[in-house]
């Protein structure tokens, strides 16, 4: 750092000036900054920036700011301040923790005059920017890791089904710990599988593909939000919901799209519910054992509003309880 013979010592400095220490996010594109930011650039006497690969310095040196390269201590900044001068720090990653440190300590010894100090954030991230750095870090494992490298959208499919249920649990349970942990492990399923697939040869698309997908269909299935239709009530958006979802899939049963291979339960009352929404007459097929009492049970509760499978654990969670207390006894 340039500090010339005609800066005045730190015990003589009649007005001790001002350090910025100015924080980005590298979630934001470069170059995007606060108007704060850019007027507290243009008006330093000196822009100073550790970090010569820094993501911000083309755009700076665009704009016309000079910004020299150098990791000063608290004590050089303090010189490069005489005389009210204002330095701007562009703090890198790791924002900058020996500088601010060694500002701590000057300033708790009390026997400096200490410059104005600001933290000023020059770009914040928005809602969901982690969700990129999700991105990058399985964007790395794909790459690096023995394990993840070898995986298929077949070998991870299991994994999926397991921590669907882990996520129902900790709601049923209640735990809101639990409950963020296992978002975050479907999430990390969505990410993998989105990740495997931009290595396809024929077909290969990406997260963004993904996101841009349920994107444009929860725009397109909410008419009611971002259309010229209205809903008051759940019932409605309902209606709005089914009649674009046939206008998409074009299926020629209602029962197209049902996957066969969830829970019996659920199957049964999904299909009750399509029969049910469709206005069809459909009688439950005549036979005897415990499948047919079943399916006209799951029929039942979902004309009531009740999702079997939910009612079917909780009842099972209370059976493990009392066996848990007979074990005891």
């Amino acid at each position: 750092m340039n500090t010339t013979s005609a800066h005045a010592s730190r015990s003589e400095v009649p007005v001790p000036g001002r350090v910025v220490l100015l924080t980005t996010s590298h979630r934001v594109a470069p170059g995007l900054l606060s108007w704060p930011a850019w007027q507290a650039l243009h008006s330093a006497d000196l822009v100073l920036c550790a970090d010569g690969a820094h993501p911000q310095l083309p755009y700076l040196r665009e704009a016309g700011i000079a910004v020299e390269e150098a990791a000063p201590s608290a004590e050089e900044v303090l010189d490069a301040c005489a005389g009210g001068r204002t330095v701007v720090v562009v703090a890198t990653g790791e924002g900058e923790p020996a500088l601010t440190d060694g500002l701590a300590r000057l300033a708790g010894s009390g026997r400096v005059a200490m410059p104005e100090l600001e933290l000023l954030p020059a770009s914040y991230d928005l809602p969901g920017a982690r969700l990129l750095d999700l991105v990058q870090v399985m964007d790395r494992i794909r790459a690096e890791c023995p394990w993840s490298s070898r995986q298929t959208h077949e070998g991870l499919a299991k994994y999926a089904i397991e921590e669907a249920y882990e996520l129902v649990e900790s709601i049923e349970d209640g735990d809101r710990d639990e409950l963020r942990e296992e978002l975050g492990d479907v999430l990390l399923q969505v990410v993998f599988h989105a990740r495997i697939a931009e290595e396809d040869p024929e077909e290969p698309f990406s997260v963004d593909d993904v996101a841009g997908g349920i994107v444009a269909k929860l725009i397109h299935r909410h008419p009611h939000v971002f259309g010229d239709e209205t809903a008051t009530t759940p019932e409605e958006v309902k209606e709005h919901w089914l009649r674009t979802k046939a206008e998409e899939k074009r299926r020629a049963s209602v029962t197209d799209g049902v996957p066969l291979g969830q829970p019996g339960l659920a199957l049964a009352a999904k299909l009750a519910s399509r029969v049910r929404t469709a206005g069809l007459d459909v009688p439950f097929p005549k036979g005897e054992g415990i499948g047919y009492e079943l399916l006209a049970l799951a029929a039942r509760a979902e004309a009531q509003g009740v999702d079997p499978e939910a009612a079917l654990r909780a009842a099972a969670r209370t059976y493990r309880d009392a066996i848990r207390t007979t074990e005891r006894a």
